[in-house]
């Protein structure tokens, strides 16, 4: 076995790992958004925890965010503006990635 094949192996390895890390990232900050929204929708115990669940699974609907992005502008239509979801979207995603690199 060469440098290069020991070398090849291991980008293949961390961009495994780098995926994995997005994919549970993506999903985390989905479900926290979630939980954000069902603050302001006044919803609490199983029902938030449900309507969380609801924002992870609508980003199954296409790639991207614009799915989530979506459902959330469309559940919390009068309650907030584009630009606080969007910031809200930014800001769990750097909290999601944290949460995950330190579980790790």
């Amino acid at each position: 076995m060469t440098t290069f094949d020991d070398r090849e192996r291991a980008q293949e390895a961390k961009f495994a790992r780098d995926e994995e890390l997005n994919f549970k990232a993506e999903a985390r900050r989905n479900r926290l958004l979630g939980e954000w929204a069902a603050g302001l929708l006044g919803k609490s115990g199983d029902d938030a925890r449900a309507y969380a669940l609801t924002i992870v699974s609508s980003d199954f609907d296409e790639p991207g965010d614009e799915d989530v992005y979506r459902k959330l502008s469309a559940d919390l239509a009068g309650k907030v503006d584009e630009q606080t979801i969007r910031s809200q979207m930014v800001a769990l995603r750097a909290t999601a990635r944290n949460q995950i690199v330190d579980e790790s």
